[in-house]
């Protein structure tokens, strides 16, 4: 089955965020070795945009609160089982 958004198909989550923001989810989170001119750049265009698109971060709130309602299970917390712990013999005491 494919997904479109739009006239844009989305293909993975990736694809969806950026659809839904209207821009590369990379320019919100950064890339991992980037230097501080591309930071600084990136900061830079995301300010532009935010400020062209005042309305932005109340958009992304209510998106992110439609994904939350609409998938609970994205929260579901199972509790780990602690395997018992081994006891060690002490040194001289008899088995």
């Amino acid at each position: 089955m494919r997904t479109y958004i739009g006239r844009q198909q989305a293909i993975s989550t990736e694809d969806f965020a950026e659809l839904a923001l209207g821009t590369p989810v990379e320019l919100w989170l950064g890339v991992a070795g980037e230097t501080d001119e591309e930071r600084a750049a990136r900061e830079d265009a995301a300010r532009d945009i935010l400020a062209d698109s005042p309305e932005l971060p109340d958009d992304l709130v209510r998106i992110a609160a439609q994904v939350i309602e609409e998938n609970p299970d994205l929260f579901d917390v199972v509790p780990l089982v602690r395997p018992a712990r081994r006891r060690r013999a002490r040194k001289g005491a008899a088995a």
